[in-house]
């Protein structure tokens, strides 16, 4: 999304609904994750004895002197209760995770390890024999389904927050510079369920209009107009003019569990892994961590690595073969193209790519992007790119041999993109950051855009990534550079 620096572009809404139904979205949307949870771990649950077990009411051997007479049917639906109750007791199905994050994600999991472990526990303290192949198949399965499920349900609230539906409807308060800063954040990612529907300024105007937002009022006004906009959340950016004391009689006048008040700190792109509330001498001190790249995380990391870069060029040994003959008909010069590029801590390597464009493709740069936006080198019709490079960079297939930098340990299979000498040479101090971890084969600027992004706007991805690097951010961005793959979005 593009804007002024004093314009907001708010999200498409309707006419602002009556309080009572600002929050009715987030019931409704539990009462269709309880239907599919069910249906998910009934199924799977009823899958695995069909599988395992058959179609007769078998009863579970029992090698306990206190004979328990109990069915697998009978022993199924117990599971599916206790499954379904684990997944209320750790509030996977709390608003406040649900559609963003990895947290809802994290419950889930709990709960299919949670009653796991009260299987084997029970099975042993009543003596039950049960079906090996049943007890270790059905956990697997129905974690799956559920998580399946629950991806489903989100891409389909995504969708829907767009249109301002499904979300929290927000009154910002704060200085003009803060309240600008943040509506803009929150439209960008409107995934987050977070639409704002009214300013209050604390050095402004009481009336009128900031950025396309209305200005309802002044601050002390908020909790009496936040039933005429339709709002449920009131959002405190920092603001010099905020003091405790105020924030404090604002949360007094809010109406208990139809308003809340959120604050927004002084911080931008951290993680919430990296985020601890820690409450000392009545202040809620907001503990940072500070990004470390060594131990145990980066071993496994390095780990994953070279046994998926090892698998990937083995099974793909075939299609690089055939790569390379087409790529050494349609066009003279060498089948592989080599370029110096800057990895970790500012080290030079050789990255390696199947040769895409005319042989005298670096000679005739220069020229070309004479005047394009910094660090941004990739014209949408390279007059280099050769016939057969045109397939391979839209489907960054000219890119796979780059695994075997991977295996050097030159490059990661996610990371920020590795850059040129002359990029590296124009860097400032910020941009540096970029170097402070091995670059990637993809990475979260490639998976957001690819192409298709601003320079400014990928920088602040590629330092997003370094701040808040962990294992499962690499899997979801391995998953959408997939799918960005496959569509070739933003690809040429």
């Amino acid at each position: 999304m593009t804007a002024s620096p004093l314009t907001v572009s708010p999200t498409r809404t309707a006419t602002a609904p009556a309080l009572p139904a600002a929050r009715r979205w987030s019931k409704r949307y539990a009462r269709r994750l309880v239907v599919t949870d069910v249906l998910a771990v009934a199924l799977s649950a009823l899958a695995c004895h069909l599988l395992f077990l058959g179609v007769k009411p078998l009863p579970i051997p029992t090698h306990s002197a206190q004979v328990l007479r109990i069915t697998y049917p009978q022993f199924t639906l117990l599971l599916a209760a206790v499954w379904f109750a684990l997944l209320a007791v750790l509030d996977s199905r709390d608003e406040r995770e649900i559609g963003n994050g990895s947290t809802e994600y994290r419950r889930v999991l709990r709960a299919g390890f949670g009653a796991f472990a009260a299987t084997i526990v029970a099975a042993f303290f009543l003596g039950l024999d049960l079906s090996r192949g049943y007890v270790l198949a059905v956990f697997p399965v129905g974690t799956a389904a559920l998580l399946a499920s629950r991806w489903l349900w989100r891409r389909w609230l995504a969708r829907r927050r767009v249109t301002g539906a499904f979300s929290h409807r927000v009154v910002l308060i704060g200085s003009t510079e803060t309240v600008l800063q943040t509506a803009r954040d929150l439209a960008r990612e409107p995934g987050h369920g977070y639409h704002v529907v009214g300013v209050a300024l604390t050095d402004g105007p009481l009336g009128g209009s900031l950025g396309g937002l209305p200005i309802v009022g002044a601050v002390d006004d908020v909790p009496r107009v936040l039933r005429s906009v339709g709002a449920d959340t009131v959002l405190a950016t920092s603001s010099d003019h905020l003091p405790p004391e105020r924030i404090r009689d604002l949360a007094w006048q809010l109406e208990p569990r139809k308003h809340e008040l959120v604050l927004a700190p002084a911080l931008t792109d951290v993680g919430g892994s990296r985020i601890h509330l820690r409450p000392a001498a009545g202040l809620p001190l907001i503990h940072v961590e500070t990004p470390h790249y060594r131990g145990a995380g980066r071993f496994a990391k390095r780990a994953f690595d070279l046994a998926v870069a090892s698998v990937l060029l083995v099974i793909l040994a075939p299609m690089f073969a055939v790569i390379a003959v087409l790529v050494a008909r349609d066009s003279p010069g060498g089948v592989f193209y080599r370029q110096e590029r800057i990895g970790r801590n500012g080290e030079p390597f050789s990255i390696l790519k199947f040769r895409s464009m005319c042989s005298d493709a670096d000679a005739r740069r220069a020229e070309l992007t004479a005047g394009m936006d910094k660090g941004l080198f990739k014209l949408v019709d390279d007059p280099r790119i050769t016939r057969i490079g045109k397939v391979l960079r839209r489907y960054s297939l000219d890119e796979l041999p780059q695994l075997v930098n991977v295996l050097r340990g030159e490059m990661s299979l996610v990371g920020p993109r590795p850059a040129l000498p002359s990029e590296v040479s124009e860097y400032d101090r910020r941009e540096l950051r970029r170097l402070a971890v091995t670059p990637g084969l993809s990475g979260l600027w490639q998976v957001s855009g690819r192409s298709n992004l601003g320079w400014a706007d990928g920088i602040r991805l590629d330092l997003y990534y370094v701040e808040n690097w962990s294992m499962t951010q690499d899997l979801q961005i391995l998953w959408r550079t997939a799918k960005a793959v496959l569509t070739s979005d933003g690809a040429y």
